[in-house]
């Protein structure tokens, strides 16, 4: 092989090596990212796993407005279903809300009433980080 053409084939194989490093970067930069109903799925189903539970309290069921830039959601009524609670822990009062909006099906939800005591889930290496309903266990009574 000559001299002229060893270096051809270096230029060749470069450029193939650079061409699919290219793709595999511009495949993951467009490819599909979990949308925010996703997201909350999974925040939901971590905290059932690892959560703790404490006693606390449902202070208000609230409609919003869904956010124009909320990529994936699934309202069909553009309102967005939020349930409100508090809970404390080590002295430590938290008053949060939970976006239930895809949890409409699950039975049980006509059981949110403002005022009565609920049993919260929650992250023990973050406290603020809490659940109510999940996909498959309700803190509601």
């Amino acid at each position: 092989m000559s001299h002229p053409q060893l270096h051809a084939d270096v230029w060749t194989l470069s450029a193939a090596a650079l061409a699919v490093v290219g793709g595999a970067f511009i495949s993951r930069l467009l490819g599909r990212s979990p949308d925010s109903d996703e997201i909350e799925r999974q925040r939901r189903a971590y905290l059932n796993q690892i959560g703790r539970i404490v006693e606390g309290q449902i202070t208000d069921l609230v409609e919003v407005a869904e956010d124009k830039g909320r990529k994936g959601s699934k309202a069909s009524d553009g309102r967005r279903k939020l349930v409100c609670y508090s809970y404390s822990i080590s002295g430590v009062s938290y008053e949060t809300a939970q976006d239930i909006t895809s949890l409409q099906g699950r039975a049980g939800l006509e059981l949110i009433i403002t005022g009565l005591p609920a049993s919260i889930k929650y992250d023990p290496s973050n406290p603020s980080n809490s659940i109510l309903i999940a996909d498959d266990w309700s803190g509601l009574r």
